[in-house]
């Protein structure tokens, strides 16, 4: 064997590891093209989905345009009976709107997409034509007791409906599957959870036979926004019904709900293959709530003070609901409450179903003037005359707030939706969600409720994608009620830099701040090791203070990092981005405004923002 030269190997060890050093480059390359890709792909997505928006809004606006003249003036072979059937069956006289154009549209075959503010009379858009047509509406509904109510109503105008569930008896499932086949059948609605359509095979089977017979007349789904994951009451087993429209080729489908973005609108129709249907939306303004936003006071016994005197006084004799965000809160407040003289009870998805029906009873009959509900009290919930809605905490997103507070005033009378905000609600939202995507959302609620200027319906409005005009309000929100103008900027960058001080001094001696631990380091009353010596007391209230934290966060300068421990999520305030030559500035309407002295029991010191720069003409 002839032996290798140094040279010889040298020069070979030379070329391995200028081989290695290519390889290692279009390593590099690779891995940034594969990021570059992963970032257009991600930007082609968004692209095509901003396409798909805009293909719909402009949709929706050529359906707008069309509506009077094909869908509501018409004539159609059905209009004298709907017209007869609504006076004599329903007991009224005239449609909402949109709703003739929705029944016109859904007895001519037509897929639709209905969106309709809460009360508007979204049943009635599929219970109506179910009386039209020959066969049955199979209606998707995501709760046994939103059904149940439904099924006693229909029972009281003396339409035949069904429901078929996990706690239905043998024999009454018997009896619905003969009655889905039978031509004879008087049927007209039958009610499931999308839950049960995802788990019975024997109804699915029974429903492709109705299907077979033509005797399914069309699918409605209430609370369609549930299939999309970007809408704010996802729920998985709606996931299921996409499997339903090549099931059900012929039929048509009409889905419904209150609270759609069209980003929800859009994936609904990918996931229920409907791209083709009509999307027909009713005017997302009620123009008889006051919307506004009341800071929330900061002890207990003051939130108390002011919730007993608005219910004995302003609110005597009135029923209402006041919505809270967790269990615990709903039981604890309804109890101080019941302390208090004052007839309330708690609602929340813990109670058993007979005692969750009692106490929609008793205040349904004003036995209760108040329920103090989590989101458990929410779809079905069908009284008239709620004169208000409070969130006793604010709101995990826009679509919350609209449907819970489109709870109140049903009857057309004025009703008040009231948010108390504090900033420690909102720290404790961030520590329950548990995606980007529901950050985000309750980020969108806490510029609403730290907006001072603008009018609550408009940003409603601008959030749900209408168009607005600022004549829709009608002094009907607690900015457009005052007629206040004298809007002022306020400079926070001074302020901001302090508390990115009082954050790092913290961190120095390995303390993470909660946001009581920053305002006591703030106001000099917390522990020494928290405070800075020549940082001067800030000369507002600490509930102002929130506000302009709330402000800071809003604007990323300061940012949330959660910690675990074994029993609870924590949220730390930490620096955000870092203050430069820019200023921070608050645009504010004038004197800060805040719960009415008359229900809090001490007077407050005169509360002074921080300075003023100059005034917005």
């Amino acid at each position: 064997m002839e032996e290798i030269t140094d040279d010889e190997l040298e020069n070979v060890e030379s070329k391995c590891s200028l081989l290695f050093k290519k390889v290692k480059k279009l390593e590099r390359e690779l891995d940034e093209t594969k990021k570059e890709y992963t970032k257009m792909s991600a930007k082609l997505k968004e692209l095509k989905r901003a396409r798909c928006d805009q293909e719909n809004k402009q949709k929706i606006q050529e359906t707008s345009r069309n509506l009077d003249r094909e869908w509501i003036d018409r004539e159609f072979e059905w209009s004298n009976t709907l017209r007869q059937l609504l006076k004599d069956k329903f007991g009224f006289d005239t449609f909402r709107p949109k709703q003739l154009a929705a029944i016109n549209a859904t007895l001519s075959k037509k897929d639709v997409l209905l969106v309709m503010p809460t009360g508007g009379g979204k049943s009635l858009v599929y219970q109506l034509p179910a009386l039209v047509e020959s066969g049955f509406s199979l209606v998707v509904s995501p709760l046994i007791s939103l059904i149940e109510d439904q099924l006693i109503g229909l029972k009281k105008i003396g339409i035949k409906a069904a429901t078929i569930h996990a706690s239905t008896s043998k024999e009454e499932v018997k009896t619905i599957y003969e009655q889905m086949l039978d031509k004879k059948s008087s049927l007209k609605l039958l009610y499931v959870t999308p839950e049960w359509l995802a788990k019975s095979k024997r109804f699915m089977s029974n429903l492709k036979k109705a299907y077979e017979t033509n005797r399914i007349s069309r699918v409605a789904i209430d609370e369609v926004h549930c299939c999309s994951t970007w809408g704010h009451d996802f729920r998985p087993d709606y996931g299921y019904l996409g499997l339903l429209r090549p099931m059900l080729a012929r039929v048509p489908f009409l889905g419904l709900t209150a609270t759609a973005t069209m980003t929800v609108l859009t994936d609904v129709q990918t996931m229920l293959s409907l791209e083709n249907c009509m999307i027909i939306t009713a005017p997302f303004n009620r123009p008889n709530l006051f919307y506004k936003v009341l800071p929330k006071p900061s002890s207990k016994d003051a939130i108390l003070d002011y919730l007993e005197k608005l219910l004995k006084e302003e609110y005597n004799n009135q029923t209402g609901i006041i919505y809270t965000t967790t269990i615990s809160e709903s039981t604890n407040l309804a109890v101080e409450l019941k302390n208090r003289g004052l007839k309330v009870a708690p609602y929340h998805a813990q109670l058993e179903p007979h005692q969750k029906k009692e106490i929609h009873r008793k205040w349904l009959e004003k036995i209760y003037q108040v329920v103090v509900a989590t989101i458990a009290f929410g779809m079905g919930i069908d009284k008239p005359d709620v004169r208000f809605v409070i969130h006793h905490a604010i709101p995990r997103s826009m679509e919350s707030l609209y449907q819970e507070s489109g709870r109140a005033g049903r009857d057309s009378k004025n009703a008040d939706c009231i948010v108390l905000f504090s900033l420690n609600d909102y720290l404790k939202i961030l520590t329950m969600v548990s995606s980007v995507m529901e950050e985000k959302k309750a980020l969108l609620t806490l510029e609403y409720c730290l907006d001072q200027t603008r009018c609550r319906r408009s940003i409603i409005a601008t959030h749900f994608e209408e168009v607005w005009d600022k004549s829709h309000c009608n002094k009907m929100c607690d900015h457009c009620s005052t007629g206040n103008t004298d809007f002022v900027y306020y400079d926070l960058t001074s302020i901001c830099v302090d508390v990115h001080q009082l954050i790092e001094q913290a961190m120095s001696n390995d303390e993470k701040l909660t946001l009581n631990k920053l305002l006591d380091g703030w106001f000099q009353t917390g522990p020494k090791k928290l405070r800075i010596s020549n940082l001067k007391v800030p000369k507002m209230s600490r509930q102002q203070a929130e506000v302009v934290l709330a402000y800071l966060l809003m604007k990323k300068y300061l940012a949330i990092d959660k910690g675990y421990n074994t029993y609870s999520t924590i949220a730390y305030i930490v620096k955000g981005k870092m203050v430069h030559a820019e200023k921070i500035e608050m645009l504010s309407a004038g004197k800060y405004v805040g719960i009415p002295k008359k229900y809090l029991e001490k007077e407050r010191e005169e509360d002074e923002l921080p300075r003023k720069r100059k005034k917005v003409e």
